[in-house]
This record gives C-alpha cells, sequence and structure tokens, in this order.
C-alpha cells in the first residue's frame, strides 16, 4: 500500500528507463538502433499509426513514418497542419555543427543542454538530442527551409541563452515557420501518396485501450460535432505542451493539455509538472482585458542590452533622457561571463527581482511597473539601422504593430511570461509512456531539457524525436504485429466513447452564471501568483485549495451555450479547461513536494545567498513521475509518486553558475 505523505499524494514504487542499452553514452543511440527490431517493407503496410498534433514533432513524424510506408492518421485542431503552435517560434535551432570553429562540439551542446537543465534532465536522452542535432540541419536544408546565410553563402549562426558559442541557426525571425512549412510539405507529400490520411479540425477527447495497449481515440469534429472512433495499432501524441494553464501565455489561445491528461488519466505517469519555462523577453501585460502575450525572440538579446534606471524616481522619464551613467544593466553587472545571455530562468527571476524592486518601467498594473528596457542604440551605432533591420526587421515590426512604439528610435519594454512546458507525459528511451502502445514526442513528453530548457532547444527536440528518433523506435513495438483488429464495438471502445459523450452532455446540463473564459482566466491568475516565477510553502497550499474551491464552483456554475451536434467553441473550451484544473492541482502538488529549487523551480526557501537556486541533490535528485490515483469532478484520490533517479556518469553535479 503506497505511504499517504501530507494529506496530498502517495509514494510508490520507484521507476526506471529500462530501454536505454547498456554502453557507453556516445555508443548508446548506434546500439539502441542496431538492437531495435526491423520491419520489413511489405509488412509495414499491414500496420497503421495514429499521430496526434501536427507541429514539429507530429507533422516531422508523420512524413518519415508515412515514407517508411506505415500506414499513418494525423489529427489536429487547426484548420491546417501548418497552423500548429510550432509556427510561432521565432529565433532558430540549435545544431552541433560547429561551424564557427568556436569550440562546440556534441559534446559541448550536451553539457550546456544539462547544465542548462540545472541537473535534471536524464543523461541518455540529452546526449541522444545533441548527437541528432546535427543531422537535423541536413535534412531541413534539403528540404529547402531557407536558412540566414552569410555574405559567402554559409549557413550563419547566432548565439542563445546559457550558451558561450554560437551554434543557432535561423530564418530570420520566422525559424519555426519555415520548419514546419518543411515538415508540412514532407507530410503533404504523403498525403498525396495515400500513406497519411489527415484529419483536421479534429480534438482527440479520449484514448482507447484494449488489453492494456493503446489502440485508438474517440475525436470531436469540431465542424459537424460528430463523435469518431479511430483505431491503429499504436498511437503517438505529439499535442504540445501545457503552458496555457497560466491563461496568459505566448501559447496559441488553443493549445491544451487534454491529448496528455487523457492519457494521464488512463494510465500515462506525468513528470515533472511544475517544471514551466518563463521566458524574459515578451512584451509586458497591458491590462485586464488581455488573453494573449507575445514573444519577443530571445535571439534579440544578441545585440539588444537590457537595463533599468538605477533609481525608482527616474522610472517615468523618457529612457533617452536617461544619461547612460543612471542606467543599471543589471545582467552584465551580475554575470559578466554570460551577459544578456544568461538561460531563461535567470533572466526571468532577475527582471522580477528589479521590478519588485520598484524600478521596473512602462505603464503601472496593479501597484507595479512591470517591464524592463531591452535597448539597440548600442548595436544600432554600431551596425547602422540597417544591418539590425536585416537581422531582426520582422521582430521590431511586430513589437511597433503591438506597442505603437518605433524600437530603432525608443527601447523596446519586455518582461517574463509563461512560454514553455519541460513538464509532460513521462517516457523511457524509446518515448514510449507507461502504457504499452502510446507514444509522446516534442513537447508533450517530460522531455530532454531537465527543470529548464535553453533557447532554441525546442525546435530541435521536436524535428530529432519526429524526423530521427521516433521512427527508430517505434518499429521495435510495430515489430511485434501484426496486430489483432480492434472491433469498433468492443466493449473498452464503447466505454470510452461513452465517456466522452456523457462528459459532453454534462457541460450542457450544468447551465450556470458564468462562462468558461472567466473561470480560466481565475484559474491562471491563481496559478501564476502561487505556481509561477516563485514559490513558497504557504502559497503552494493555498494554492491547492483555491484550486479545488474553484473547480467545485466550474462543475456547479459553468454556462456552455449551444449544442453538441454543431460548432460550439464554448463546448471545446470547456473540456479543456476541466483538464487544466486537475493539471493545475497536480502543478502544486509537484511544487510543493519538492522543497529544493532548481532551473524555473524556484522556491524562495532554498536560495543561495545572492539569490540563486540552491538544488539539493541528496534528496532530489530524480524525475518525479506522477499516477492518476482516480477521482473525478467532486474530488481525486491523492496521485502516486513514482521517483526515477537520475545518475550522471558523464558530468559532475555542481551548482550552476554563469557569473
Amino acid at each position: 500500500m503506497p505511504e499517504l505523505i501530507d494529506d496530498l499524494y502517495q509514494l510508490g514504487d520507484k521507476i526506471e528507463d529500462s530501454k536505454a542499452p547498456e554502453a557507453p553514452i556516445e555508443q548508446m543511440w548506434t546500439k539502441a538502433k542496431f538492437e531495435n527490431k526491423l520491419v520489413n517493407p511489405t509488412n509495414r503496410r499491414k500496420l497503421s499509426v495514429i499521430i496526434v498534433g501536427t507541429g514539429l514533432a507530429g507533422g516531422a513524424a508523420a512524413a518519415t513514418l508515412g515514407e517508411a510506408g506505415y500506414h499513418v492518421k494525423s489529427f489536429c485542431y487547426q484548420d491546417s497542419p501548418r497552423r500548429a503552435h510550432s509556427v510561432a517560434a521565432q529565433g532558430g535551432i540549435n545544431a552541433a555543427k560547429n561551424y564557427n570553429d568556436d569550440g562546440d562540439s556534441v559534446y559541448r551542446l550536451f553539457y550546456d543542454t544539462v547544465k542548462g537543465g540545472d541537473y535534471r534532465s536524464r543523461e541518455s536522452n540529452s546526449y541522444r538530442l545533441a548527437e541528432v542535432s546535427a543531422n537535423i540541419i541536413d535534412q531541413c536544408v534539403a528540404q529547402g527551409v531557407p536558412f540566414a546565410r552569410d555574405y559567402g553563402g554559409l549557413l550563419d549562426n547566432r548565439s542563445f541563452g546559457g550558451v558561450q558559442v554560437a551554434r543557432t541557426f535561423y530564418a530570420r525571425g520566422q525559424t519555426g515557420q519555415q520548419l514546419l512549412i518543411g515538415a508540412y510539405q514532407a507530410m503533404e507529400r504523403q498525403v498525396a501518396a495515400g500513406t497519411v490520411e489527415q484529419f483536421t479540425r479534429h480534438e482527440m477527447l479520449e484514448l482507447v485501450i484494449v488489453d492494456g495497449k493503446a489502440r485508438g481515440i474517440i475525436a470531436r469534429d469540431m465542424v459537424t460535432g460528430e463523435i469518431e472512433t479511430h483505431l491503429a495499432d499504436v498511437v503517438v501524441l505529439a499535442s504540445g505542451g501545457y503552458g496555457n494553464v497560466f491563461y496568459l501565455s505566448t501559447n496559441a489561445m488553443g493549445c491544451n493539455v487534454t491529448a496528455t491528461w487523457r492519457a494521464h488519466r488512463k494510465g500515462a505517469y506525468f513528470a515533472n509538472p511544475c517544471y514551466t519555462q518563463i521566458h524574459p523577453t515578451c512584451i509586458p501585460v497591458a491590462g485586464d482585458y488581455q488573453s494573449k502575450l507575445t514573444l519577443m525572440s530571445e535571439s534579440l538579446r544578441n545585440d539588444g542590452r537590457i537595463w533599468v534606471p538605477k533609481r525608482a524616481e527616474d522610472c517615468e522619464k523618457d529612457p533617452r533622457d536617461i544619461p547612460e551613467e543612471d542606467r543599471d544593466y543589471y545582467l552584465e553587472r551580475k554575470y559578466p561571463a554570460f551577459g544578456n545571455l544568461v538561460p531563461r530562468d535567470i533572466g526571468s527571476r532577475q527582471a522580477k527581482v528589479v521590478c519588485d524592486e520598484g524600478r521596473g518601467v512602462g505603464p503601472k498594473v496593479g501597484d507595479f511597473r512591470r517591464g524592463v528596457y531591452l535597448d539597440f542604440a548600442a548595436a544600432i551605432e554600431r551596425m547602422g539601422e540597417d544591418a539590425v533591420r536585416t537581422k531582426y526587421g520582422n521582430l521590431f515590426d511586430m513589437y511597433q504593430r503591438i506597442t505603437g512604439e518605433n524600437p530603432y528610435k525608443v527601447p523596446m519594454r519586455i518582461y517574463p511570461a509563461v512560454h514553455y512546458t519541460m513538464g509532460g507525459l513521462w517516457v523511457d528511451y524509446s518515448l514510449e509512456t507507461t502504457i504499452p502502445g502510446l507514444f509522446a514526442a516534442g513537447e508533450a513528453n517530460f522531455s530532454d531539457h531537465g527543470a529548464n530548457r535553453l533557447g532554441a532547444s525546442s525546435l530541435m527536440q521536436c524535428l530529432s524525436d519526429g524526423y530521427f528518433v521516433l521512427p527508430n523506435t517505434i518499429r521495435d513495438y510495430l515489430a511485434n504485429g501484426p496486430f489483432e483488429p480492434v472491433a469498433e464495438d468492443a466493449p473498452e471502445v464503447l466505454e470510452a466513447r461513452k465517456s466522452v459523450e456523457d462528459r459532453i452532455e454534462k457541460f450542457l446540463s450544468i447551465n450556470g452564471d458564468r462562462t468558461v473564459d472567466s473561470f480560466h482566466k481565475e484559474l491562471g491568475n491563481i496559478v501564476w501568483e502561487y505556481c509561477g516565477m516563485e514559490r513558497n510553502d504557504a502559497g503552494l497550499r493555498k494554492g491547492i485549495e483555491l484550486v479545488r474551491s474553484l473547480r467545485q464552483e466550474f462543475w456547479r456554475n459553468l454556462k456552455v451555450p449551444g449544442s453538441a451536434a454543431t460548432l460550439n467553441q464554448s463546448l471545446e473550451k470547456a473540456g479543456r479547461v476541466a483538464d487544466f484544473f486537475e493539471l493545475a492541482e497536480l502543478m502544486f502538488i509537484d511544487a510543493l513536494h519538492r522543497t529544493e529549487s532548481c532551473g524555473c523551480h524556484f522556491r524562495s526557501e532554498s536560495q543561495t545567498e545572492d539569490g540563486e537556486a540552491l538544488r539539493d541533490d541528496e534528496k532530489f535528485a530524480y524525475v518525479a513521475a506522477w499516477e492518476f490515483a482516480g477521482g473525478d469532478q467532486g474530488g481525486f484520490e491523492p496521485p502516486v509518486l513514482h521517483k526515477e533517479d537520475l545518475v550522471y556518469k558523464n558530468i559532475a553535479l555542481k551548482q550552476r553558475s554563469y557569473k
């Protein structure tokens, strides 16, 4: 019987990654590819794969598996796969090519990733990511992705946070869009060839498990409202992260946790949910009316300098009237080795610190000015405005359209915002979850990044998983086929379908007074306030109570107009927000149990003398994999914590420093 701790969670058995082969780390992936069983081309045509999500991970996986000859069903809730949120990535994609001969290597990218994640990632996965990175660039160049090039025509690089080399390949400020077009055209080629079947405007609402294995999904046609059953031999979730639990984030407003959370409720462990990344370079909140925030690429920190006035009384002045000696370039002052290119968690916390001191800039939102300057005056003087426009023009144009301010003349104002989630479904070295036959790729899994992701590594992981890792590991599972066909009227299928229909009927029948958006906004405020950039014991406990109370009101007082038999965006949001409520409680519990600080998870009780995150490796050098223990709207059984010990054989554990 698991031990109940603090009346909040149970402690279960330890978990381990049994798929990583025994070999030196630099030989591990080669050995795994050889040992994974093969499926001959004729048999591939008899096997089927469902992929949920068409971003870089899902689109790349669909294209690659379709090209291999499997029958692939691809699902997305957007009206086109090209609208997946990967399109919004701006700054670039990392790869250990060392084109600049500045000391980069596969090992250095591996080291930077583990250090950037504050030593809370799995060594084997992080090394494979670095190893595969070089192949990604070759693949994308062959597809025609228009990476930036230098005057001589060679691929150009720039730097991102947490590193001292230039390894980031980019396509101006539109890298995600260009990479997604590459994956999209590769997938559409397979659609035309008949190996990939595409389902747009479809949302996965339940996972079908037969004989303990993932065998399909229940999806809703978002245009007609029809509930559909789709069955296959294996299911891949590439549905992105859960940052929208905060309501305000840089994510597209449709991004949600439903696909992965439905899998979690069916038995897939959810790992490290409290690891949520706050990006330091975003346009600040302007008022209560906003429903979304906008990212300004981390690449801007290559040439832009971040500062605030030294004196609070100068914060209302025009920044151009504040002399150099009265400016505090606080990142350059505190972290001279990395300057403005510190990792995201550090940059975000330091922005909060100076604003909490009363030195923030811009209009007041509540009692504080939440903004710092990102100034390009020195870069324009050094390079000329035309050169800056060539590198960052589309980003400057976007900033000016949103704020009405000309960043060529006046410093940008930026402030941290929720951007990415390192937590996700627990997977082994093969990207398989704790449910056999269910795989998770990209941001949907708990990833390779530990407690903090370095900039430009999200696109790298998504394409690594989609093009190279998943196609090599999923065949080891599919080689056990052909699998016994599952009938649409099988009891497990009918039960999953009925649960979806009952849930929809419940949303429509509550007929309360409050909109879905009002609940979502209030939930987001709770999560941001008590489980945001800085956390503590009292705040986390209060947050749990507030989430539980608001969830009860949600199920008692929700108003969903319209019907289920047509397009109904309020109904769509209701299901997503209901899942966010359950996720939020687990985030709080995970953050409360981890009393150390590490990366983005900053507990005010655990910090160094100069305010940096203080880890506790003796107690917390593990992945926290949470098992759903049952329950429904009224309340839930305490979740079960399974620990995966993190063993470091190739990198020494030490206190992270960027000074």
